[in-house]
C-alpha cells in the first residue's frame, strides 16, 4: 500500500529519479516579507524600481527553468500589503517606507511576467497575525478595527470569534480576486496563534476559523470561481495512530481543520508546512496523500533547513521528501525562494534533473465542460527552425480566455501522456518558436487549449508542414485532391469497408462518405483531415491525410 512506500525508500534510501508525471503541483513562496526573497533593494526612485523589476525577472526565469509552475507571492504581511488597497497601507518592503507607495504595482507586474512564463501566480495573504502590537500594520489596525485586534504578549493578531474578523480578511481576498487576474488566493496563519488564550472548546475555535474560510471562499468563488483557494496549514494534520505529533499539529492544537475544508470544496489546493525529517514527515506525508479528496496537496519542503543555522541538513534528506511526495502523489513547494534559486547544496541543480520535463498544474475538481481544440495548426519550416500558428480553439464558459499546451515527438501520435514530449505550457499567445537545426530529426506537434479551471481540450495536430519556400512537405504522402474529390490510394489493398469516415485533426468524424476510388470533399471547409475506411461494426482502417486548400 501506498502509505507504507515510505519505508520502502528510507531503506532503500531512494535517490534514483522517479517516473516524472505529466499533471503535477510545483510550488515555491515567494516571501516578500522583510525582503527575505525580493526585492533586495528598496527605494521609489526610477533606478531602484528597475532593478527590482530586473531582479524579479531573474527569479522567475531561474524558476521557469526547474519547471516550477505556480509562485506563492507575498501580498499581504503583517497588516501592510505590497499592491496598492484600498482597504490597508503600503509595506516598507518594496519603497523603504511603511505606508509609502512605489512608483508601479509590484503585484501586477508579478503577475504579468510569471504568466509570460507560463506560470500560475497566486496572491500569497497572511490572515490571523498582524505582527508586533507596536507594529506599523497593527497600529494602523488599531485605529481602524480596534474591536478586532487583540494583545498576546509583544505580538498582535486579529480575533478569530468575532463574525467581523472574516468579513474584513475576506473583503481584502475579495479585493484582490476583483482587480487582479491572479490564479489563487494562497491563506498563511489562518489559524488560532500557539499562545492566543483560548477559552473556548477546540471544536468551536476550529468553526471560528471555518467562518473565515468560508466567508473568503464565498468573495473569491462569487466573483471568480476559477481562481483556486489554498492554505498552508501546521505539516501534521494531528496525532496519527503509531506517530504522535508531539503536540505540534493543525487540528487541534492550532485549529485549522484542513482535511475537511479539501473534503467540503472551501479549499481547492493544501499546502502543508512539513519542515520535518524521518518520522516527522513520512507519515504525515502519507497521512495527507490519503486525505486528499482528489484536490491538490504539496508538500511543502523546508529548504532552508539546509543552512548551517537551520539545522544544517544534507541535500540527500530533501531529495528523499521530493521522491516520497511524487510516490505518494503529493506535489512540492518550496520554502523559501531563495534557497532554491542560490542553489544551495547542489538543491537547484538537482531539481532541474529531479523535474527535467514541464508539468502542468492538475485541474480544478469542477463541472465544467472542455474547452474545444484549435481547429487549425500550420507548421512552417525554417532556417531556424519551426514556427508554428495555430487558431479556432474555444471556451464558451469563461470569456473565451484560453492558454495552450504544446507537445512535440519525433513520433506520431504524440503521446501528451508523456511528460517529456510536453515542450510549453500556458501559453498565451497562438504561436510559437521552436528553434532546432535543420540536421535535427523531424518533429510532430500537437496543441491543445486550456481553459481556466485547467481543464484541457482534446489535441490539435498536423503532420504537414509548410516550409519557408511555401510548399508542402510531409512526414507520410497527402492523398491528391483537386480540391472537389480525392483520388483515393491503393484501393484494392483496402479491406472490406461500406464507407469513408473523414476527421478533423482533433480525432472527430466531420463526414461519412460511400466508399469508392474517389470520395467527394467539396462540402469540406479549408483545413488538413484523416481518411479512415468504415464498416458496419463502426471499426476504422487508417488510408491517409489530406490537405484541402
Amino acid at each position: 500500500m501506498k502509505k507504507y512506500a515510505f519505508i520502502i525508500f528510507l531503506l532503500l534510501g531512494a535517490l534514483t529519479l522517479s517516473s516524472q508525471p505529466k499533471q503535477e503541483l510545483r510550488a515555491v513562496w515567494l516571501t516578500t516579507l522583510e525582503g527575505l526573497d525580493w526585492p533586495s533593494s528598496k527605494g521609489t526612485s526610477g533606478a531602484v524600481e528597475q532593478k527590482q523589476k530586473q531582479e524579479l525577472c531573474r527569479i522567475l526565469d531561474q524558476l521557469k527553468c526547474a519547471h516550477v509552475n505556480t509562485v506563492l507571492y507575498q501580498a499581504r504581511i503583517r497588516g501592510t500589503v505590497t499592491y496598492p488597497s484600498r482597504i490597508e497601507p503600503w509595506d516598507g518592503c518594496i519603497s523603504g517606507t511603511f505606508g509609502t507607495a512605489p512608483n508601479y504595482d509590484p503585484l501586477q507586474f508579478a503577475i504579468e511576467e510569471a504568466h509570460k512564463r507560463g506560470m500560475e501566480l497566486h496572491a500569497w495573504v497572511v490572515t490571523v497575525p498582524t505582527g508586533k502590537w507596536k507594529s506599523y500594520g497593527a497600529k494602523k489596525l488599531r485605529q481602524t478595527h480596534p474591536e478586532l485586534m487583540r494583545r498576546i504578549g509583544e505580538d498582535a493578531c486579529m480575533i478569530p470569534e468575532d463574525s467581523r474578523t472574516a468579513d474584513y480578511i475576506s473583503s481584502i481576498c475579495e479585493e484582490i480576486t476583483r482587480r487582479y487576474d491572479v490564479d489563487g488566493i494562497h491563506l498563511d496563519y489562518i489559524r488560532y496563534p500557539e499562545t492566543y488564550p483560548l477559552r473556548i472548546s477546540r471544536q468551536q475555535a476550529r468553526e471560528n476559523i471555518t467562518r473565515i474560510v468560508r466567508a473568503i471562499h464565498q468573495k473569491v468563488k462569487g466573483l471568480k470561481p476559477w481562481v483556486k483557494l489554498s492554505c498552508s496549514p501546521l505539516g501534521k494534520f494531528d496525532d496519527l495512530t503509531r506517530y504522535p505529533s508531539g503536540g505540534w499539529n493543525a487540528y487541534n492544537k492550532v485549529c485549522q481543520d484542513a482535511q475537511g475544508w479539501l473534503r467540503d470544496g472551501l479549499m481547492d489546493q493544501l499546502y502543508p508546512m512539513m519542515y520535518y525529517d524521518g518520522k516527522h514527515y513520512y507519515p504525515f506525508a502519507a497521512d495527507w496523500s490519503e486525505h486528499r479528496y482528489e484536490r491538490e496537496i504539496a508538500a511543502g519542503l523546508g529548504i532552508y533547513r539546509l543552512i548551517r543555522s537551520e539545522g544544517n541538513w544534507s541535500l540527500d534528506a530533501i531529495k528523499r521528501q521530493m521522491h516520497v511526495a511524487r510516490d505518494l502523489g503529493l506535489g512540492h513547494c518550496y520554502f523559501r525562494s531563495r534557497f532554491l534559486t542560490d542553489n544551495t547544496k547542489g538543491l537547484y541543480d538537482f531539481v532541474c534533473d529531479f523535474d527535467e520535463y514541464p508539468a502542468v498544474v492538475p485541474p480544478m475538481q469542477v463541472h465544467q465542460p472542455a474547452p474545444q481544440a484549435p481547429t487549425s495548426l500550420q507548421i512552417e519550416h525554417t532556417a531556424n527552425g519551426d514556427e508554428l500558428n495555430w487558431s479556432g480553439a474555444n471556451d464558451t464558459s469563461n470569456g473565451d480566455y484560453l492558454t495552450y499546451n504544446v507537445y512535440a515527438s519525433t513520433h506520431y501520435p504524440v503521446d501528451i501522456s508523456d511528460a517529456s514530449n510536453l515542450i510549453a505550457i500556458r501559453l498565451m499567445d497562438e504561436r510559437l518558436s521552436v528553434r532546432r537545426s535543420t540536421d535535427d530529426t523531424p518533429l510532430n506537434y500537437v496543441v491543445t487549449a486550456v481553459n481556466r479551471y485547467g481543464i484541457e481540450s482534446k489535441p490539435a495536430s498536423t503532420h504537414q508542414v509548410i516550409t519557408n519556400t511555401g510548399s508542402m512537405e510531409s512526414d507520410s504522402e497527402l492523398i491528391p485532391n483537386d480540391g472537389y474529390s480525392l483520388q483515393v490510394p491503393h484501393f484494392n489493398e483496402l479491406p472490406q469497408a461500406q464507407h469513408f469516415a473523414i476527421y478533423t485533426m482533433p480525432g472527430n468524424i466531420i463526414a461519412i462518405k460511400p466508399f469508392g476510388h474517389v470520395v467527394s470533399i467539396s462540402d469540406l471547409p479549408k483545413g488538413v483531415y484523416e481518411l479512415r475506411t468504415l464498416n458496419d461494426k463502426e471499426d476504422t482502417h487508417h488510408v491517409g491525410y489530406f490537405l484541402l486548400k
